[in-house]
């Protein structure tokens, strides 16, 4: 009866070690956001960001490359602080946000080097999938929240060319440059 005992006990403090390894945790829409850089008729860098943004993230703290990710981005809540250039930004010459209200990114892999984290995957955009590298860095964390909850946080970049995902397919890259830096300011909260 007592290796019985014993066995259980045993199982019971396996299974609550390996659960505490892998966790679910979602984006905190209030505090992430994706951030972008285009350059504008070879001159000067023009700004905006996607402020709404949700999904999960499986994460395993053991084993890294076990960790996945699915995101989804409102592409309809692109903001430059210009809401003229906004309007055309959602449009049919760029976004197509009527069509195409959002965006994923799927994780493909995930490996942990000296210097981050790095993220293969696929990123639909403009109904147009293709794969990228995301430079991950954290996560930071965790801490409280004042929902009591865990929250950590991560920062990324990678650069696409807006041209591989048919967007601004009208303007040479004179005009509005090619490369579009992304920067993800991802909060996450434990589930």
């Amino acid at each position: 009866m007592r290796r019985l005992i014993f066995l259980a006990l045993l199982l019971v403090s396996t299974v609550g070690f390996a659960t505490a390894q892998a966790s679910t945790w979602v984006p905190d829409k209030a505090h992430s956001e994706v951030g972008f850089s285009i350059l504008h008729m070879s001159l000067s860098n023009v700004h905006g960001q996607f402020g709404n943004i949700a999904g999960t993230i499986q994460w395993n703290e053991a084993d890294v490359s076990k960790s996945s990710v699915n995101i989804t981005i409102d592409a309809t809540s692109v903001d430059t602080g210009e809401s003229a250039r906004d309007s055309e930004i959602k449009g049919s010459g760029f976004f197509d946000t009527d069509k195409y209200p959002t965006a994923t990114f799927v994780s493909t892999g995930i490996a942990k080097s000296a210097s981050g984290i790095t993220v293969n995957g696929n990123l639909t955009l403009h109904g147009v999938t293709k794969p990228v590298v995301l430079q991950v860095e954290g996560p930071n964390g965790p801490v409280p929240g004042m929902d009591h909850k865990p929250h950590v946080g991560f920062s990324a970049t990678t650069t696409i060319d807006r041209t591989a995902f048919g967007i601004g397919s009208g303007y040479p890259a004179a005009i509005v440059g090619d490369d579009v830096k992304l920067t993800i300011d991802l909060e996450a909260v434990k589930q």
